[in-house]
């Protein structure tokens, strides 16, 4: 089932005319014939969790909002989209665009926002044109500026371009960025409910989680809610690459296996070559990775699915998490330690700075990585490793110190053979061919 996806394939659906002959704008239609709590209401009972990373309900997250009269609220969309693995909201904004305006527009009539903004990241400099025209068809057929057919509510929608900083796909970060402002992550209380943008009351929503109150309002969100399994419901998007013969981004309605995603040839149509599958980054490089003995079963030797429930069981001993979606694959060709080095690089790249054991210990953490990887090791380093992404974890303004343990941790976890190999074999660690002989065999792939 496609609820996003749907008419991604129609011819011209990027402009006005195809996308309001195919059903665009009802959504919009509907909302406004009801109270802002009542599409807060839908929302809620669609059980539509945050599409970001953090999985948090996000009816409950608007139902936080302060609303002290006489204040300005605001509704922000991030879209800073700098998760390395991760281009599904790319994906929505290049060839679906009005169906995130529309979005917007039954939110921000939801949370009482009168200026919106998109906060895209830097890097996507050809996408604000198509937000741009997008907009502009929009308010030229009566969907934005005032008084919104004839409802009393008024709205409008601008893109502000991030100046290129994976912190700023932080809320708080953001919106200090918005506020033209280093991109440094405020301290937590008061959250942006409370005071955001400009200090008003603020909700910060990712791009693929506004996308989908636009099928919510349509459907209504107790059939959305039927839609999944559990707490997870409705569909999602994920984004899929690595070492797969089809890369690309799909949507899932939860139910499926992680077997049957990387193998069906629905989805990512197994591994090239006939290589056997070594590991899986399943939601992002921030979450764990997870070796294929622990990829299709879960700590109770259930089925794993792609869904926040399943991916997770069993904590980070045995699981990972759904994340942004980013459905990383790795082959047994590929070698983990070299994986894990360019990921605390980025991190210690990307670290805003203000905390000493993010600044500090992510620079620590990818030279002891480099050593290992190119054969300068010790055997104490693994443990040192384990012992400063120990101290990094939970000791941060923002997660930012936690997305870079947690791929530190995980490898050590799973694969320290690996590490101490490229300890005791220096003239080979450049190889980076290490096999699987120390791992149980992968389920076998579907027929």
């Amino acid at each position: 089932m496609k609820l996003l996806l749907e008419n991604a394939h129609i011819e011209g659906i990027r402009f006005y005319e195809a996308y309001r002959k195919h059903g665009g704008y009802r959504a919009v239609e509907k909302a406004l014939k009801m109270t802002p709590e009542e599409v807060v209401e839908e929302v809620k009972k669609s059980g539509l969790r945050g599409r970001g990373g953090a999985g948090f309900p996000t009816g409950m997250k608007w139902s936080f909002l302060a609303k002290p009269e006489g204040v300005p609220r605001h509704l922000v969309c991030n879209a800073d989209e700098s998760e390395p693995g991760t281009f599904k909201d790319r994906y929505l904004m290049e060839f679906l665009p009005h169906l995130l305006v529309e979005g917007l527009i039954v939110s921000s009539f939801a949370l009482g926002s009168n200026l919106t903004y998109i906060y895209i990241r830097g890097e996507y400099a050809w996408i604000v044109d198509i937000l741009e025209q997008a907009i502009t068809e929009a308010r030229n057929n009566g969907w934005l500026g005032k008084n919104i057919l004839g409802t009393g509510f008024d709205c409008e929608i601008y893109v502000q371009r991030g100046g290129g900083a994976y912190i700023c796909g932080e809320e708080t970060a953001l919106i200090e960025s918005l506020e033209g402002k280093r991109g440094n992550p405020r301290i937590k209380p008061p959250f942006p409910a409370i005071q955001g943008l400009w200090m008003r009351p603020t909700v910060v929503n990712n791009v693929e989680t506004l996308a989908a109150v636009v099928p919510i309002i349509n459907m209504g969100g107790e059939e959305y809610a039927k839609i999944g399994v559990g707490r997870s419901t409705g569909t999602k998007l994920i984004s899929a690459c690595g070492n797969i013969n089809k890369p690309g981004v799909y949507e899932i309605t939860m139910k499926e296996s992680v077997e049957e995603f990387i193998y069906s040839d629905e989805y990512c149509g197994g591994i090239p070559k006939g290589k056997k599958l070594k590991a899986c980054i399943p939601g992002g490089s921030s979450v764990p990775i997870v070796p294929s003995n622990l990829l299709f079963r879960t700590a109770k030797g259930e089925t794993r699915y792609m869904n926040y429930e399943s991916l997770s069981d069993g904590g980070f001993a045995t699981g990972t998490m759904m994340g942004s979606g980013g459905f990383i694959v790795l082959d047994e060709d590929q070698c983990v330690v070299r994986h894990t080095m360019t990921l605390a690089r980025f991190y210690n790249h990307e670290s805003c700075g203000q905390c000493s054991p993010c600044r500090e210990g992510t620079g620590w953490m990818y030279k002891i990585l480099k050593n290992i990887e190119y054969g300068k090791g010790k055997m104490s380093d693994i443990d040192l490793l384990w012992d400063i992404q120990s101290k990094i974890e939970g000791n941060t303004i923002c997660p930012l110190g936690d997305a870079a343990a947690w791929p530190v941790a995980a490898a050590i976890r799973h694969f320290r053979d690996e590490f101490e190999w490229h300890v005791t074999h220096p003239d080979e660690a450049q190889v980076r061919n290490f096999g699987l002989a120390h791992y149980a065999d992968p389920l076998p792939a579907m027929a």
